[in-house]
């Protein structure tokens, strides 16, 4: 009974509305054909045609910006969900969307301790001056908030230092005050460009307490009673910008003129993001682990799409695309691209066996609070002389390196998996377990140890 009145139903809408004519343009169709990039054209482009099998492999896995970003960026930097730089670190490299907003985008210097800071990420600091009495304000170093609980002190008697709980300023020049202690309001000032796109000066926050000129004058500290910690803290949340941050008496923005950018159209040697990897700007060494931390690094074709794509991005442009085809053809990189392997050349020390180290267990190896207390983020020298001069923690009878000595090498063995070695063979790779060397790497640090007799060259 209940089919019988369904198709009544259906019946009489049919009559109403009519049967549909496949002839006639249907009034719910929009008439709109898109017209969509399509990634790994290189039409736009003269392709390259030599001979040189790492130019034509970068070519062929990497056409377009679209492609090193899915294949490249995603798979090192930011494939693994909420690690890393996919929406947990800056930068945010996780999207397309994102990768392109990395171009020009200031470089790092949140990295959690001042030492890890780069020089040339620093920018011009916020400065500082006092309401009375008055003077022109002078750039903030840095600033240090020491907790506690706030000293007695007495010009007289107990003065604070470098220690002492309380606000900390550390400033550019001297300031040009009498005495060692004054009453004062102090007085936070800023730039920006306003509306008009002419330079103004903001001051975004004012202290007043009792301040005491120390040092050189450039170290200002400021006492913060129990009533005046809220508002000390607030200060400090808000935000002051450090013109030397990582604390070294270098002022970046001063010394190395405009902050360098994550990505520098045109310019790959002077882009954060390639000198994260390289460990390296210049003649200037990058502080921090070298990237990617968790994933192998990139390979001599992954590091020519990478370089070849920033340097065909125009630098006069405001935009940039990453449909657009790598230009491999003119990409001066392509002259010579085995010059851009991190793991170096040859079986030398300096030129192969170290940069391996370094870019394939500086992750966990480097840094303030290296894994098992080895280091091989320092100095060239300093890392050779822990790894020959001096034995493994795990296995203390057997040297790290044993020149001309494969099986009395720790750290050969915990590169190849011996049985006899504490742990993991290493490399490992802390998001999926074990992940070893590439045989040529590998065989070059045992041509170091066993044909070298890993001499410091």
């Amino acid at each position: 009974m209940k089919r019988s009145l369904l198709a009544a139903t259906l019946g009489a809408l049919t009559l109403a509305c009519g049967t549909p004519d496949p002839s006639k343009d249907d009034p719910g169709t929009i008439p709109f054909d898109p017209k969509r990039p399509t990634p790994g054209t290189t039409s736009e482009v003269t392709a390259y045609t030599g001979s040189d099998v790492d130019v034509l492999g970068a070519q062929l896995t990497y056409p377009t910006g679209i492609d090193l970003h899915r294949k490249l960026v995603m798979r090192t930097c930011s494939g693994t969900n909420g690690v890393c730089h996919n929406q947990k670190e800056y930068p945010d490299l996780h999207t397309p969307g994102a990768f392109v907003a990395s171009i020009g985008a200031p470089c790092n210097v949140q990295s959690g301790t001042a030492s890890g800071v780069f020089d040339r990420c620093e920018r011009l600091g916020d400065r500082f001056r006092f309401t009375e009495p008055a003077f022109k304000g002078i750039e903030i170093g840095w600033f240090e908030l020491v907790p506690g609980e706030s000293p007695e002190l007495d010009p007289r008697g107990t003065r604070p230092d470098a220690s002492t709980v309380g606000l900390h300023l550390y400033l550019h020049d001297p300031v040009p005050v009498e005495g060692v202690r004054l009453n004062a309001t102090g007085t936070f000032l800023r730039n920006f460009i306003n509306d008009q796109g002419n330079v103004q000066e903001l001051a975004f926050a004012s202290y007043e307490t009792r301040w005491w000129v120390l040092d050189d004058r450039r170290h200002l500290f400021a006492e913060v009673n129990e009533n005046q910690r809220d508002t000390v803290e607030s200060l400090v949340a808000s935000g002051i910008v450090q013109g030397d941050q990582n604390r070294n008496g270098s002022y970046g923005a001063r010394i190395l003129g405009n902050t360098v950018p994550l990505i520098k159209p045109g310019k790959p040697e002077d882009s954060y993001l390639v000198a994260r990897l390289r460990g390296y700007m210049g003649e200037q060494t990058v502080p921090g682990t070298r990237m990617p931390l968790a994933n192998q690094p990139p390979n001599v074709q992954d590091m020519l799409a990478l370089m070849c794509f920033i340097e065909g991005l125009d630098p006069a442009a405001t935009q940039w695309s990453l449909g657009s085809a790598i230009d491999y053809n003119k990409c001066s990189y392509s002259a010579n691209p085995s010059a851009l392997s991190l793991a170096g050349s040859g079986d030398t020390w300096a030129a192969r066996v170290l940069p391996i180290l370094q870019s394939n267990c500086g992750g966990c190896h480097g840094g303030e609070n290296p894994q098992g207390g080895l280091n091989l983020l320092g100095s060239s020298h300093d890392v050779y002389t822990r790894l020959v001069l001096k034995p493994s923690l795990q296995k203390p009878e057997l040297n790290l390196i044993q020149p001309g000595s494969l099986d009395k090498s720790y750290l050969v063995l915990k590169l190849t998996g011996d049985g006899s070695i504490v742990g993991s063979r290493m490399p490992i790779n802390p998001l999926n377990g074990n992940s070893p060397l590439p045989e040529a790497e590998r065989q070059s640090i045992e041509n170091w140890v066993l044909l070298s007799g890993a001499v410091e060259n």
